[in-house]
Protein backbone atom coordinates (compact mmCIF):
# COMPACT_ATOMS: atom_id res chain seq x y z
CA UNK A 1 0.00 0.00 0.00
CA UNK A 2 0.99 3.47 -0.44
CA UNK A 3 1.90 6.13 1.82
CA UNK A 4 -1.69 8.02 2.74
CA UNK A 5 -3.53 4.95 1.69
CA UNK A 6 -5.49 6.11 5.19
CA UNK A 7 -6.17 9.48 6.15
CA UNK A 8 -7.51 9.90 10.09
CA UNK A 9 -9.27 12.65 10.47
CA UNK A 10 -9.28 13.43 14.44
CA UNK A 11 -7.95 10.93 16.86
CA UNK A 12 -9.82 11.21 20.09
CA UNK A 13 -11.03 8.43 22.04
CA UNK A 14 -12.64 6.26 19.25
CA UNK A 15 -10.19 7.02 16.88
CA UNK A 16 -6.74 6.03 18.88
CA UNK A 17 -9.38 2.43 19.51
CA UNK A 18 -9.39 2.63 15.46
CA UNK A 19 -6.19 3.15 14.82
CA UNK A 20 -4.34 1.11 17.33
CA UNK A 21 -6.44 -1.73 16.30
CA UNK A 22 -5.38 -1.23 12.55
CA UNK A 23 -2.16 -1.38 13.43
CA UNK A 24 -1.51 -4.17 16.00
CA UNK A 25 -3.28 -6.71 13.64
CA UNK A 26 -1.62 -5.29 10.64
CA UNK A 27 -4.10 -4.48 8.70
CA UNK A 28 -2.28 -1.41 8.17
CA UNK A 29 1.80 -0.37 8.64
CA UNK A 30 2.48 2.74 10.09
CA UNK A 31 3.35 4.50 6.77
CA UNK A 32 0.08 3.82 5.49
CA UNK A 33 -1.39 6.01 8.15
CA UNK A 34 -1.75 9.93 8.25
CA UNK A 35 -3.55 11.51 11.00
CA UNK A 36 -4.89 14.66 11.48
CA UNK A 37 -5.47 15.98 14.96
CA UNK A 38 -5.13 19.83 16.09
CA UNK A 39 -5.41 18.81 19.87
CA UNK A 40 -0.91 18.48 20.79
CA UNK A 41 -1.50 15.55 22.99
CA UNK A 42 -3.84 13.72 21.48
CA UNK A 43 -1.42 14.01 17.83
CA UNK A 44 1.57 13.08 20.18
CA UNK A 45 -0.77 9.88 21.33
CA UNK A 46 -0.77 9.01 17.56
CA UNK A 47 2.46 9.82 16.42
CA UNK A 48 4.22 7.66 19.26
CA UNK A 49 2.22 4.62 17.14
CA UNK A 50 4.88 5.08 14.43
CA UNK A 51 2.34 7.01 11.78
CA UNK A 52 2.34 10.51 10.42
CA UNK A 53 0.68 13.18 12.69
CA UNK A 54 -0.60 16.29 11.21
CA UNK A 55 -2.29 19.49 12.76
CA UNK A 56 -3.68 20.06 10.15
CA UNK A 57 -4.87 18.72 6.60
CA UNK A 58 -1.97 20.63 4.35
CA UNK A 59 0.27 18.32 4.93
CA UNK A 60 -1.43 15.70 3.18
CA UNK A 61 0.17 14.23 -0.13
CA UNK A 62 -1.54 12.33 -2.82
CA UNK A 63 -4.86 10.69 -2.93
CA UNK A 64 -5.82 8.40 -0.22
CA UNK A 65 -7.75 5.71 -0.76
CA UNK A 66 -10.03 6.33 2.68
CA UNK A 67 -10.44 9.66 4.34
CA UNK A 68 -12.45 8.57 8.11
CA UNK A 69 -13.82 11.29 9.61
CA UNK A 70 -14.07 10.77 13.50
CA UNK A 71 -14.98 14.02 15.15
CA UNK A 72 -17.85 15.29 17.14
CA UNK A 73 -21.22 15.68 14.61
CA UNK A 74 -21.05 19.43 15.47
CA UNK A 75 -17.94 20.12 13.95
CA UNK A 76 -18.68 18.58 10.61
CA UNK A 77 -19.54 21.09 8.46
CA UNK A 78 -16.69 23.28 9.81
CA UNK A 79 -14.14 20.76 9.17
CA UNK A 80 -14.97 18.73 6.05
CA UNK A 81 -14.68 21.47 3.20
CA UNK A 82 -11.02 21.67 3.50
CA UNK A 83 -10.78 17.58 2.34
CA UNK A 84 -13.25 18.47 -1.02
CA UNK A 85 -10.01 18.39 -3.27
CA UNK A 86 -9.95 14.90 -2.32
CA UNK A 87 -13.51 13.62 -3.28
CA UNK A 88 -12.85 13.16 -6.80
CA UNK A 89 -10.51 10.91 -6.03
CA UNK A 90 -10.75 9.35 -2.14
CA UNK A 91 -13.29 7.56 -0.40
CA UNK A 92 -14.81 9.34 3.20
CA UNK A 93 -16.07 7.02 6.21
CA UNK A 94 -17.71 8.90 9.03
CA UNK A 95 -18.13 7.22 12.39
CA UNK A 96 -19.85 10.49 13.59
CA UNK A 97 -22.79 9.70 15.26
CA UNK A 98 -26.33 11.12 13.75
CA UNK A 99 -24.95 12.81 10.52
CA UNK A 100 -26.31 11.43 7.66
CA UNK A 101 -24.77 11.24 3.78
CA UNK A 102 -26.93 13.78 2.59
CA UNK A 103 -24.82 16.16 4.59
CA UNK A 104 -21.15 14.90 3.15
CA UNK A 105 -23.10 14.99 -0.89
CA UNK A 106 -23.87 18.56 0.05
CA UNK A 107 -20.30 19.35 1.05
CA UNK A 108 -18.14 17.16 -1.28
CA UNK A 109 -20.44 16.52 -3.62
CA UNK A 110 -23.00 13.89 -5.16
CA UNK A 111 -20.53 11.83 -6.85
CA UNK A 112 -18.44 10.99 -3.50
CA UNK A 113 -17.96 7.91 -2.50
CA UNK A 114 -19.43 8.34 1.01
CA UNK A 115 -19.58 5.22 4.39
CA UNK A 116 -21.20 5.74 7.02
CA UNK A 117 -20.81 3.81 10.07
CA UNK A 118 -22.36 3.64 13.92
CA UNK A 119 -19.86 2.00 16.28
CA UNK A 120 -20.24 1.64 19.57
CA UNK A 121 -18.45 2.28 22.65
CA UNK A 122 -17.19 -1.75 23.19
CA UNK A 123 -14.93 -0.47 20.03
CA UNK A 124 -12.29 0.57 22.04
CA UNK A 125 -11.63 -3.08 23.02
CA UNK A 126 -11.93 -4.70 19.96
CA UNK A 127 -15.66 -6.16 21.00
CA UNK A 128 -17.46 -3.26 19.42
CA UNK A 129 -20.56 -3.71 16.53
CA UNK A 130 -19.97 -1.54 13.67
CA UNK A 131 -22.86 -0.76 11.18
CA UNK A 132 -21.88 0.79 7.96
CA UNK A 133 -24.26 2.45 5.18
CA UNK A 134 -22.62 3.00 2.13
CA UNK A 135 -23.92 5.37 -0.87
CA UNK A 136 -24.08 4.57 -4.39
CA UNK A 137 -20.75 5.94 -5.48
CA UNK A 138 -18.60 3.62 -3.25
CA UNK A 139 -16.96 0.36 -5.00
CA UNK A 140 -17.33 -3.09 -3.75
CA UNK A 141 -13.18 -3.01 -3.12
CA UNK A 142 -13.24 0.36 -1.03
CA UNK A 143 -16.07 -1.70 0.89
CA UNK A 144 -14.46 -4.31 1.20
CA UNK A 145 -11.22 -2.68 2.43
CA UNK A 146 -13.14 -0.52 4.52
CA UNK A 147 -15.01 -3.14 6.25
CA UNK A 148 -11.52 -5.39 6.85
CA UNK A 149 -10.22 -1.99 9.06
CA UNK A 150 -13.93 -1.91 10.66
CA UNK A 151 -13.35 -5.88 11.16
CA UNK A 152 -10.54 -4.54 14.15
CA UNK A 153 -13.07 -2.77 16.08
CA UNK A 154 -15.74 -5.79 16.33
CA UNK A 155 -18.39 -6.80 14.08
CA UNK A 156 -19.44 -5.44 11.23
CA UNK A 157 -22.96 -5.50 9.38
CA UNK A 158 -24.22 -3.49 6.51
CA UNK A 159 -27.63 -1.70 6.26
CA UNK A 160 -29.12 -1.39 2.62
CA UNK A 161 -31.90 1.43 3.63
CA UNK A 162 -30.06 4.61 5.21
CA UNK A 163 -33.16 4.92 7.63
CA UNK A 164 -32.27 1.98 9.06
CA UNK A 165 -29.45 3.75 11.20
CA UNK A 166 -31.68 5.27 13.78
CA UNK A 167 -32.71 2.11 14.91
CA UNK A 168 -29.48 0.59 14.87
CA UNK A 169 -28.64 4.00 17.02
CA UNK A 170 -30.80 2.86 19.25
CA UNK A 171 -30.20 -1.05 19.45
CA UNK A 172 -26.47 -0.94 19.57
CA UNK A 173 -25.22 2.50 19.80
CA UNK A 174 -27.03 3.38 22.65
CA UNK A 175 -26.71 -0.18 23.50
CA UNK A 176 -24.27 -0.40 25.79
CA UNK A 177 -25.95 2.28 28.41
CA UNK A 178 -28.97 -0.06 28.74
CA UNK A 179 -26.78 -2.69 29.57
CA UNK A 180 -24.56 -0.36 32.03
CA UNK A 181 -27.74 0.55 33.65
CA UNK A 182 -28.71 -3.59 34.06
CA UNK A 183 -25.39 -4.32 35.64
CA UNK A 184 -26.18 -1.01 38.03
CA UNK A 185 -29.64 -2.22 38.77
CA UNK A 186 -28.18 -5.78 39.17
CA UNK A 187 -25.73 -4.78 42.35
CA UNK A 188 -28.35 -2.49 43.75
CA UNK A 189 -30.57 -5.58 44.00
CA UNK A 190 -28.08 -7.66 45.49
CA UNK A 191 -27.01 -5.16 48.18
CA UNK A 192 -30.61 -5.26 48.66
CA UNK A 193 -30.80 -8.59 49.78
CA UNK A 194 -27.98 -8.47 51.74
CA UNK A 195 -24.78 -8.93 49.74
CA UNK A 196 -21.89 -6.31 50.26
CA UNK A 197 -21.95 -3.67 47.87
CA UNK A 198 -18.16 -4.97 46.36
CA UNK A 199 -19.09 -8.39 46.17
CA UNK A 200 -22.77 -7.59 44.40
CA UNK A 201 -21.06 -5.64 41.87
CA UNK A 202 -18.75 -8.43 40.94
CA UNK A 203 -21.38 -10.95 40.71
CA UNK A 204 -23.75 -8.69 38.35
CA UNK A 205 -20.40 -7.85 36.46
CA UNK A 206 -19.19 -11.20 36.20
CA UNK A 207 -22.66 -12.74 35.63
CA UNK A 208 -23.29 -10.09 32.71
CA UNK A 209 -20.02 -10.58 30.84
CA UNK A 210 -20.21 -14.33 31.35
CA UNK A 211 -23.86 -14.66 30.18
CA UNK A 212 -23.29 -12.84 26.95
CA UNK A 213 -20.14 -14.56 26.11
CA UNK A 214 -21.94 -17.72 26.54
CA UNK A 215 -24.40 -16.49 24.13
CA UNK A 216 -21.78 -15.29 21.77
CA UNK A 217 -20.20 -18.61 21.80
CA UNK A 218 -23.49 -20.92 21.58
CA UNK A 219 -24.97 -22.52 18.84
CA UNK A 220 -28.74 -21.79 20.57
CA UNK A 221 -30.22 -18.59 20.91
CA UNK A 222 -30.80 -16.43 23.67
CA UNK A 223 -34.38 -17.96 24.13
CA UNK A 224 -32.98 -21.69 24.36
CA UNK A 225 -30.26 -21.04 26.72
CA UNK A 226 -32.87 -18.81 29.03
CA UNK A 227 -35.11 -22.16 28.87
CA UNK A 228 -32.03 -24.68 29.62
CA UNK A 229 -31.32 -22.49 32.88
CA UNK A 230 -35.09 -22.64 34.16
CA UNK A 231 -36.13 -25.12 36.40
CA UNK A 232 -39.66 -25.53 36.66
CA UNK A 233 -40.35 -23.93 39.59
CA UNK A 234 -37.23 -23.03 40.77
CA UNK A 235 -35.71 -19.81 41.66
CA UNK A 236 -34.81 -18.80 38.08
CA UNK A 237 -38.47 -19.24 36.96
CA UNK A 238 -39.50 -16.97 39.99
CA UNK A 239 -37.59 -14.06 38.53
CA UNK A 240 -38.78 -14.50 35.53
CA UNK A 241 -42.10 -14.74 36.05
CA UNK A 242 -41.34 -11.09 37.36
CA UNK A 243 -39.72 -9.78 34.29
CA UNK A 244 -41.96 -11.72 31.58
CA UNK A 245 -44.85 -11.33 33.36
CA UNK A 246 -47.58 -9.60 30.95
CA UNK A 247 -44.09 -8.62 29.03
CA UNK A 248 -42.92 -6.39 31.41
CA UNK A 249 -39.16 -6.51 30.55
CA UNK A 250 -39.84 -6.23 26.97
CA UNK A 251 -42.41 -3.78 26.58
CA UNK A 252 -39.78 -1.19 29.00
CA UNK A 253 -36.76 -2.41 26.63
CA UNK A 254 -39.25 -1.76 23.25
CA UNK A 255 -40.13 1.63 24.83
CA UNK A 256 -36.69 2.49 25.19
CA UNK A 257 -35.69 1.55 22.15
CA UNK A 258 -38.13 3.23 20.36
CA UNK A 259 -37.16 6.67 22.26
CA UNK A 260 -33.72 6.61 21.43
CA UNK A 261 -35.00 5.63 17.68
CA UNK A 262 -37.24 9.12 17.89
CA UNK A 263 -34.70 10.91 19.21
CA UNK A 264 -32.14 9.74 16.58
CA UNK A 265 -34.56 10.75 13.57
CA UNK A 266 -35.07 14.15 15.43
CA UNK A 267 -31.24 14.68 15.85
CA UNK A 268 -30.48 13.52 11.93
CA UNK A 269 -33.42 16.75 11.53
CA UNK A 270 -31.64 19.38 12.76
Amino acid sequence: MANNTVVLVGCGNMGFAMLQGWLSSGKLQPSDVTVVEPADTLRERAAKLGVKALPDNTGITGSPQLIIIAVKPQVIQDILPAYKNHASASAFLSVAAGTPVALFEKILGTQTAIIRCMPNTPAAIGKGMMVTFANKNVLADVMHFTEKLLETSGQVAQVKDESLMDAVTAVSGSGPAYVFHFIECLTQAGVTAGLPQDIAAMLAMQTVYGAGALAAASTDTPSQLRINVTSPNGTTAAALEVLMGDNRLQNLVSDAVEAARNRSVELGKS
